[in-house]
């Protein structure tokens, strides 16, 4: 006679409808910007004509600037909705970095996803490492992006403009010159593009080995744990 597991399926609402609509939209104006900043630095063969017969390096470049504005109002309102979403839409812009205990969170899951450990933990939100690393690479990363998109943005808009006056006056001198800015931008994006690979794989992999749903709960906004013990946080 075989001996049948019990198994529980629970689903808590976790990430409110505003959240998933910001998660999405940010994800395909990364992807936007990635493809487009790799042929900014990197651009095409030039081609035979006038210029204005093609156009294409000038497409290119708009649909970087639409995609950096996307990014840039996501940002604002992510941060306006850390004040008004539930618990877990500020877990990322505030992660507990004074709690030893934390720590230790952080350690064990580092541990799993290097396969030093056999059991995951459960969280209705992120996970610590998820926490520490949003933190670390969307919250200044995308600060980082920023500033340094509109500096040299402002090089093209000119003096007098607003993205010239708050940035490009201060952030060329401060990294030394133009081309020293443009360095670091696509350094940053390289930087992100690994950030988006890692974090692709990791939901990937935690919807098939963890207790817990990732990748659909982003779409529906629940999470569903497949098993009765009690979550971590």
């Amino acid at each position: 006679m075989s001996v049948v597991e019990k198994h529980k399926e629970e689903a808590v609402y976790i990430y409110q409808a505003p959240i998933r609509i910001w998660h999405w939209v940010q994800a395909f104006a990364l992807l936007a910007l990635g493809l487009t900043g790799y042929f900014i630095g990197s651009p095409l063969p030039s081609v035979g004509g006038e210029a204005y017969d093609h156009y294409v390096m000038g497409y290119i470049r708009w649909i970087h600037f639409v995609a950096a504005y996307l990014v840039i109002i996501g940002f604002v309102f992510r941060i306006y909705w850390a004040f008004v979403g539930n618990v877990h839409a500020r877990q990322i812009f505030v992660p507990s970095v004074w709690r030893k205990s934390w720590w230790a969170e952080v350690w064990h899951e580092i541990k799993w996803y290097a396969m030093m450990t056999r059991e995951p933990k459960k969280y209705l939100g992120h996970n610590p490492l998820a926490v520490l690393t949003m933190h670390i690479m969307y919250v200044w990363g995308t600060v980082f992006m920023i500033v340094t998109g509109l500096a040299l943005y402002g090089e093209g808009t000119g003096p007098g403009t607003w993205q010239h006056s708050w940035f490009t006056t201060w952030i060329i001198p401060l990294f030394g010159q133009s081309q020293d800015v443009h360095t670091w931008h696509h350094l940053g994006m390289w930087v992100l593009v690994c950030f988006v690979i890692t974090h692709i794989y990791v939901a990937v992999r935690e919807d098939i080995m963890s207790r817990q749903s990732i990748i659909s709960s982003m779409i529906s906004g629940w999470r569903m744990f497949k098993d009765d013990r009690p979550a971590d946080d």
